[in-house]
């Protein structure tokens, strides 16, 4: 589908969360591209699966939540970490491998989070933390606690089969979680026409007998009124949502990435969508900022992510008795 022909929501947040969301959009975009820059002088060991263009779903969706909400996140964690309000210095830190990382440097890109502001350690196994999304919930539910659980995943794992017996639980026990599919139209290389038979894959809730809603993932305004429905529908616990957010990641799908399977005059059309640059716009066309208030904003952001840079690369390394710890064995009878 030709990104033309996406519905534009109207706008629904507030004059002040405006801002706030651009500010956090803008955060993550800045905190990727600086990790891309240290990735290629080799300040950053493994590779990076940078979540450049898709910052408006991470932040409408997280936007309403709250630090006891659980979040479960996918291997491009990084805006969704940054969106939950895991700490930048955290999660720079453990990009570094460094043992004041997030993780304690044991979980590099991939497997960034912080439990304590309610996000889990990413998991990058395609697919695999929707039935953790699902125990989660339940817990919350049995527990009678009005938290909720998130749970992204792209498009390609959407024809994974934990997804669908996931969704099928949630759905059958009617619990509080919101399914976020990042359809960004690439699985890896593979384009989601080669995938799906479906034109949407919000469609597919039915057969699961929830609500599927697709929202233009490039619209924070439209991903923001979606997703605080489909939040203060699981938190009143009248069940789960799937949401499909159509969005384009600007860069590869890892830093391995030529982009070969897609042309540039399709990476045009998205990046004169994107999110960021055309929220400043609006900003600006309302009246609720100015070149030099965004400017400050701008300014500010650097010098957050300036200071997770000094932080990381500050911090010891991990030592080696430090892989013994966090390390759990059962012994047989």
């Amino acid at each position: 589908m030709n990104a033309d022909s996406y519905i534009q929501s109207p706008a629904y947040a507030s004059n002040f969360q405006l801002l706030d969301l651009y500010r956090t959009m803008l955060t993550i975009r800045r905190f990727e591209e600086r990790c891309n820059h240290l990735y290629m002088h080799g300040r950053i060991p493994s590779t990076l699966h940078l979540y450049i263009g898709q910052e408006a779903v991470a932040t409408g969706v997280c936007a309403h939540l709250r630090p006891d909400d659980y979040l479960f996140s996918t291997h491009r964690p990084h805006g969704h970490a940054l969106a939950k309000g895991v700490a930048a210095r955290a999660i720079m830190a453990e990009l570094f491998a460094k043992s004041t990382g997030c993780c304690q440097g044991k979980g590099g890109s991939m497997h960034v989070g912080d439990v304590r502001v309610g996000m889990f350690p990413a998991v990058a196994i395609v697919g695999g933390n929707a039935p953790l999304a699902a125990g989660a919930a339940l817990a919350a539910k049995r527990l009678t606690k009005d938290c909720v659980t998130v749970c992204f995943f792209g498009e390609g794992a959407a024809n994974e089969g934990a997804v669908h017996e996931a969704m099928n639980m949630a759905a059958l026990w009617d619990l509080p979680v919101v399914y976020v599919c990042e359809n960004n139209l690439y699985a890896a290389s593979t384009p989601v026409s080669a995938a799906f038979k479906i034109q949407d894959i919000a469609g597919r809730a039915a057969a699961y007998g929830l609500p599927g809603i697709m929202v233009d993932g490039n619209d924070v305004e439209a991903v923001y009124q979606v997703a605080g429905e489909a939040i203060a529908r699981a938190r009143r616990r009248e069940g789960p949502t799937l949401i499909e957010a159509k969005t384009y990641r600007l860069c590869g799908h890892s830093r391995s990435d030529p982009r070969t399977y897609r042309t540039k005059e399709e990476e045009s059309l998205w990046a004169a969508r994107d999110p960021i640059p055309n929220l400043g716009d609006r900003l600006k066309q309302l009246g609720l900022a100015t070149d030099e208030a965004l400017a400050a904003v701008e300014q500010e952001v650097a010098e957050l992510i300036d200071d997770a840079v000094r932080f990381a690369e500050d911090s010891p390394s991990p030592e080696p008795a430090d892989a013994l710890q966090h390390v759990f064995w059962t012994q047989e009878a």
